[in-house]
C-alpha cells in the first residue's frame, strides 16, 4: 500500500520536470478537509497523508460550452486533487478514504477503478514514499511487533512519477455554477514489492518511467491491453530506502526532517533491505 509520501517540489519545478503544458494549481477547487490544509495545498509537504489535495499530472482536452472541447488538442497540466478516489456514482465523499489505493492486479476488473484506467489516468509526482517495516524481533510497549518507518526513493535521484487514476465528483446537493459542486479525486496504484523493498513491506506505488508518462497520461489511448501492460511493470533495483524518524507516523509533523535518515544506533529490531540483517537486535 501508500499510506503516506513527500512532494516537496514547487509548481515551476513540477512544471518544468513533468513538461506540463498548462498551470491550473490556482485556481478553486474543493476540499473534503474540515481544518485548513497544513501546508496549504501546493505547498511543499513531506508528509502527504490521505484527504489531503496534492499536485497531480494529467493530459485533458479544453473544456467548450457543454465539456471537452473534442476538436481542441490535448494539453498536459498541473492539477490540485483530493487524495482517495470518489467514484461518480458514489453517493457521498467519504468513499474516498478507502480508495487511496488501486491494486493493479484488480484496476481493470474493480467497479470504481475500471472506467478511469481506460480514460482517466494521470501521474502523481512524489520524492519517495514512506512504508512502515514489521520487525522480526523487537516488541514495543504494548508486546506487539516494533514498526519502524522507511523513506524509499529513486537511486538516481530522479523525481518518482506514482502512476494514478482520477475522477470526478458531483454534488448533486449544489446548484450548477457552484465551485464547491464537483470535486476532482485521485487514487495511487501499487503493485507487488520490488525484491528487496519487500522486506519493508509486500506492496509497493507503481512508478513509472519517464519513456511511459507520455502515453500512460493520452486520454485516447484506450486499449485495455496497453493498460494491462503498464499495470504488470516492473523494473526491479531502481530504489533505495532508509530508516526515518517515528514523527512521521504523526500526520501534524512535517518537514524535510522527515526523510533524513536516523542512526543505526537508534534502531531496535530493523531488517537492512538490502542484506536481510537484523540491525539492533
Amino acid at each position: 500500500m501508500c499510506g503516506r509520501y513527500a512532494a516537496s517540489a514547487r509548481p515551476d519545478e513540477l512544471i518544468e520536470a513533468f513538461d506540463v503544458d498548462e498551470d491550473h494549481m490556482a485556481e478553486p477547487s474543493r476540499s473534503v478537509l474540515k481544518n485548513p490544509q497544513n501546508p496549504p495545498a501546493g505547498e511543499p509537504d513531506w508528509n502527504m497523508a490521505p484527504s489531503k489535495q496534492a499536485p497531480v499530472v494529467l493530459t485533458r482536452r479544453p473544456r467548450g460550452g457543454d465539456g471537452p472541447d473534442d476538436d481542441a488538442e490535448p494539453t498536459r497540466q498541473l492539477r490540485l486533487l483530493t487524495w482517495g478516489l470518489v467514484p461518480a456514482w458514489s453517493k457521498d465523499v467519504k468513499m474516498g478514504l478507502r480508495m487511496t489505493n488501486a491494486r493493479a492486479e484488480s484496476v481493470l476488473g474493480k467497479g470504481a477503478f475500471a472506467k478511469a484506467a481506460l480514460s482517466r489516468r494521470c501521474i502523481v509526482p512524489a520524492d519517495g514514499w514512506y512504508e512502515w517495516q514489521v520487525s522480526p524481533t523487537a516488541l514495543d510497549a504494548k508486546g506487539k511487533p516494533r514498526k519502524q518507518p522507511f523513506f524509499i526513493h529513486r537511486a538516481d535521484g530522479d523525481p518518482v512519477a506514482f502512476a494514478g487514476l482520477y475522477e470526478f465528483w458531483r454534488d448533486k446537493e449544489l446548484p450548477d455554477g457552484d465551485p464547491g459542486a464537483w470535486l476532482t479525486t485521485f487514487t495511487i496504484i501499487t503493485t507487488a514489492a520490488d525484491p528487496g523493498m519487500d522486506r519493508i513491506h509486500d506492496r509497493q506505488p507503481l512508478v513509472l518511467e519517464r519513456a511511459q508518462w507520455e502515453q500512460w497520461l493520452d486520454p485516447d489511448e484506450r486499449d485495455p491491453g496497453y493498460v494491462q501492460g503498464v499495470l504488470e511493470f516492473a523494473d526491479p533495483g531502481r530504489f533505495e530506502a532508509h530508516p526515518v524518524s517515528r514523527a512521521v507516523g504523526a500526520t501534524a509533523n512535517n518537514g524535510p526532517t522527515l526523510v533524513e535518515p536516523v542512526a543505526a544506533a537508534e534502531l531496535e529490531g530493523v531488517v537492512d533491505p538490502m542484506t536481510g540483517e537484523v540491525i539492533g537486535a
